[in-house]
Parts: structure tokens; sequence; C-alpha cells
């Protein structure tokens, strides 16, 4: 299985290329699509994003197999540190069987993400689990993505039902807040994203749904939010842990918001 002609014409990040030659070598007939979606097409990939992939598959994959991806692309896969290393892959593996008819909340066959490596060095695998952000997930591919292999993605999967989307922001909120230590900018940035979404009903860019948080933000909780945006942008360094009083304050303000515009309470 090569390269679609659409994406051999155009360049693509060669930790997407990497990743997919892993992924046909590995999966084989059981491909039935992959799929290069996020910031790669949306704005351009900033000194800090994951490169983001899907791979539709036929079949779930045995644990032989999901042990031999995750030890492939982690040779592949750099540090999200903008340290001159490759950049972080983000691979989801979705079964279609799980995905057609729709049914919430979808399920995974396979995350590989830097987040786990830890995890994955000491050879411990996460099982095939169902995770209500693949909605997310799922609805921003859709919206903007690049078939490597396969049908386009929006053949393969109907749209995702509005109340699930919504549903899923608000299933997905408490673990995100409970990662706001070591990761504030991220948090920061995907709350502000999900208060967007149900607001506008649109899945931006994070720097975008940033810009659009500040405007209504009260003016004291703008610095952080100010801070994280410019720091998606150019890769900085934040010092975070000196300024956690304020984001957390940010943060409790955000969630208050998206709790109130998920239940139809805000203006």
């Amino acid at each position: 299985m090569k390269l679609s002609s659409r994406a051999a014409e155009r360049p693509l990040p060669k930790e997407a290329v990497a990743a997919f030659d892993i992924i046909v070598r590995e999966l084989g007939e059981n491909v039935v699509g992959v799929y290069l979606f996020g910031s790669a097409l949306t704005g351009g990939l900033r000194p800090n994003s994951d490169v983001d992939m899907l791979a539709i598959i036929s079949q779930p994959p045995d644990e032989p197999v999901r042990r031999r991806l995750v030890e492939a692309l982690m040779r592949v896969s750099g540090s999200p540190a903008n340290d001159g290393s490759p950049r972080p892959l983000e691979v989801t593996l979705l079964c279609r069987e799980s995905l057609v008819p729709w049914r919430y909340p979808p399920r995974s066959e396979l995350v590989y993400g830097e987040w786990l490596r830890d995890e994955f060095a000491q050879g411990r695998i996460p099982p095939a689990t169902t995770d209500p952000d693949l909605a997310l997930v799922l609805t921003t591919a859709r919206q903007a993505s690049l078939a490597l292999c396969g049908p386009e993605l929006a053949e393969l999967i109907a749209p995702i039902p509005e109340a699930d989307l919504r549903r899923a922001i608000v299933d997905s909120l408490p673990g995100l807040i409970d990662g706001l230590p070591g990761d504030e900018r991220n948090v920061l940035l995907t709350l502000a994203r999900m208060w967007m979404t149900l607001e506008t009903g649109e899945i931006a860019p994070k720097d975008v749904a940033a810009a659009w948080a500040l405007e209504r933000l009260p003016a004291e909780l703008q610095t952080e939010m100010a801070l994280a945006r410019r720091g998606y942008l150019d890769g900085g360094v934040d010092d975070w842990p000196q300024r956690m009083p304020q984001v957390e304050a940010l943060a409790a303000y955000l969630r208050r918001a998206i709790a109130c515009a998920s239940s139809g309470m805000m203006d």
C-alpha cells in the first residue's frame, strides 16, 4: 500500500511518512485508511505541535501487533520539547466496526502519544478502551484531514451528532483538569477550545480559540491565557509553577464557562 497521489504531491512531515510506513507494514490488508489531520493541515505545525494521525482498520489487532506498532513508533517519534529531535507523534488506531454504526463513547484500539512513553518503555501498553475525547478527535479530523491512503474520512464515518460532541466535552473535562499541573499551557488552550466549540460549534486551532477566549475573559485572567497562546505560537518555555494561583483561577473560570455553555446558560 502506497501513499495516495494527493498525499504524494505535497510536502508531509517526515514523522507522518515514517508512521504511515509502520502502520502499513504491521497492519497490511487490515488498513482501511490512514489520515493526517490537526495543525499539520490547519494553520501549520507550531514549534511544539504533535503530528496527529488516524488509522482506520477492519479488525482489531492482536497484542503482538499492538506491541510492535508501539515499539516502532517510539523509534520515530520525538520529544514535545522542541529540542531538535523529531516531532512527537499522536497516532490513534480505530476499528471501523466500532464506528459504524456510531455509538458513544467511541472505542480506540491503540493510542500512541509521547505522554505514554514511560509506560511504553516499561512494556505497559494500555488496552483498547472507550474514550469520550475521541468524539472531538473524529470531528476535528472530519473537518480537515488528508487521506494518506484509503477513501476520504467523511466517506467512512458519519458526522458526530452534536449532542455527543457536547457530551464528550463535559465528560472529558474532569480528566483534563486533573492533568493541569505540569501541562498548564496545553490544558488552558484545550479548555479555551472546548468553550469556543460549545459556544460557536467550531473546533478551531488552539491559538484561534485562545484569541476568542481572550476577548471574553475578565481582565484579571487574561495574562495567563495570552502567555499560553504566545508559548504555543513561539514554542518558548513558560514559568508556570510560579503562576499556579493565577493558572488555577483561569482554569476554574473556564471550567465554569464550559459547564454553563454545555447547559445552554451562556449568552
